[in-house]
């Protein structure tokens, strides 16, 4: 069951890793993006509406999924936890605690990754939506 716990460890941590650091590269781009759009470049509002939700989605997507996956790695290491329990009929509250803390540990991670990428999200909707209005203020619609 070593291999269980590396997973969990290394197979939950690491993709919720890679996605905090998608929605910060993200983040980043989109809010680069914003600095430097010129609305007036924009002919209508749509285009300009497609140009500035473009990957949006893809922060809200990893802020909604990465309590799941942290919740994966909850239900992992406890499971981890009751197998061993079972299989090695020990009740030293030590180990019992050691696959708790796993448990525990994927479950922080993903709220780490959730919470600053659903914060995005909003903030650069905000964005978003200010940008649209100066061009509508621009084009007197």
């Amino acid at each position: 069951m070593v291999w269980l716990s590396a997973s969990i460890d290394y197979g939950v941590m690491g993709v919720l890793a890679l996605l905090s650091i998608i929605s910060v590269a993200l983040a980043a781009e989109r809010y680069l993006f914003y600095k430097q759009v010129d609305v007036a470049a924009y002919p209508d509002k749509k285009s300009l509406e497609l140009a500035l939700t473009g990957k949006l989605h893809l922060i809200a997507l990893i802020g909604s999924n990465a309590p799941y996956i942290g919740l994966l790695g909850t239900v992992l290491g406890i499971m981890l936890t009751f197998h061993t329990i079972g299989s090695q009929g020990i009740m030293d509250t030590g180990k019992i605690m050691v696959g708790l803390a796993l448990a525990l540990k994927a479950t922080a991670a993903g709220l780490l990754v959730a919470i600053p990428s659903v914060a995005f999200y909003n903030l650069l909707l905000r964005k978003e939506k200010t940008i649209l209005m100066q061009w509508e203020i621009r084009h007197g619609r």
